[in-house]
């Protein structure tokens, strides 16, 4: 291969970094392992920041999702609490999103080959499934929470009782659209929370963190679903409202919390790979996005990227730490109703603080 730097993943931090690399005109390769655009685990929240770097990526909001939301309500047991969003924000499939931007990837002249699984790296050089090894000066690693040998996140990241994404789709309904246009819920529950929102086909995208104690203590995740809809009445009502559910997409042990504070010399971590920021605070789509950017830059000033991921770790500091605290308030049964005590300027304020600075 002619090229000098080589991205492996092709989700929305991978894109972003395709789309500066080309704009910039540095050769580059993005390998990305799946030939057709799913739909990955994710809870869609796109926040007004994120829109913005989106729309200089040349993806503007309304190909996204028309619809907007400008409200946050929060849940726990009878409690409810409603605030502002600082701006609009909206809510997209990870198919529609990653379908979008890989294409102006593609548009802008990025190289992209699709149905390449890279299996191990080691150094500069990944090796492919079917035993091709390519070597590059640099590698952007942007394979969101899956791990690839030889550059695996730690272990002890995930915790004790490690963190489980689960996902449920409920298809549109009259009743659905009318509950949840305009707004994002987070309905919260000991060891765990689920935030709820409409997508642009009008499905309700139900994500959750759970940790797999709270999973093991149900049986499996269509059962704690069941339970949760008795125990919290809210998303109780939600789901009866539903004509029926998609099935119940899973990953394991998310690292929330971790970031990379440095990397080997010529990779380059990125989105999940570089910080993985607890979920409730909507902003992991914005980190994917704000690292591809970011490190097209740096790389286009300086091809060494020397210094670059330390950089991008401080710049993760705050709205990391701010998510991390607000998560371990929402997992206590014993301090989560201070959520419900605080003004909504507040909840405002932990809107803010959780974005990723410019």
């Amino acid at each position: 291969m002619n090229a000098k730097a080589l991205i492996v993943g092709g989700g929305p931090a991978g894109a972003a970094c395709a789309i500066g690399l080309a704009r910039a005109g540095f050769p580059h390769l993005l390998v990305e392992r799946a030939r057709e655009t799913g739909d990955a685990i994710c809870g869609g929240f796109l926040s007004w920041r994120t829109l913005d770097r989106l729309a200089a990526l040349g993806i503007e909001a309304d190909a996204l999702n028309p619809e907007r939301l400008t409200q946050v309500r929060l849940f726990a047991g009878q409690r409810t609490a409603t605030a502002a969003l600082p701006r609009p924000a909206l809510a997209v499939s990870r198919q529609r999103l990653d379908t979008l931007l890989l294409a102006r990837a593609a548009a802008e002249g990025a190289t992209i080959e699709r149905g390449v699984a890279v299996r191990a790296i080691e150094g500069t050089q990944a090796r492919t499934a079917d035993g091709a090894t390519l070597s590059v000066d640099t590698l952007f690693l942007a394979s969101g929470k899956h791990d690839i040998r030889g550059l695996a996140r730690p272990a002890d990241a995930r915790g004790r009782d490690p963190t489980l994404g689960l996902r449920v789709r409920l298809p549109a309904s009259a009743a659905l659209t009318h509950l949840l246009t305009g707004a994002i819920e987070l309905h919260l529950f000991p060891g765990g929370y689920a935030g709820l929102c409409l997508q642009e086909d009008g499905s309700a995208n139900l994500c959750m963190a759970v940790h797999r104690s709270r999973l093991d203590d149900a049986g499996n995740p269509e059962q704690l679903l069941t339970r949760l809809g008795n125990d919290l009445p809210a998303l109780g009502d939600r789901l009866a409202r539903a004509d029926s559910a998609g099935p119940v997409d899973a990953i394991a042990n998310v690292p929330y919390g971790w970031r990379a504070h440095d990397a080997p010399a010529g990779i380059v971590r990125l989105g999940d790979q570089a910080g993985v920021i607890p979920s409730l605070a909507g902003e992991g789509m914005g980190i994917a996005i704000a690292s591809g950017m970011a490190a097209a830059g740096a790389y286009a000033r300086d091809a060494t990227m020397i210094g670059w991921q330390p950089r991008f770790a401080r710049r993760l500091a705050r709205p990391m730490g701010v998510a991390s605290l607000v998560r371990r308030v929402v997992e206590s049964r014993l301090a989560a109703p201070a959520l419900f005590a605080a003004r909504p300027a507040l909840i405002e304020a932990l809107a803010r603080l959780t974005r990723v600075a410019s």
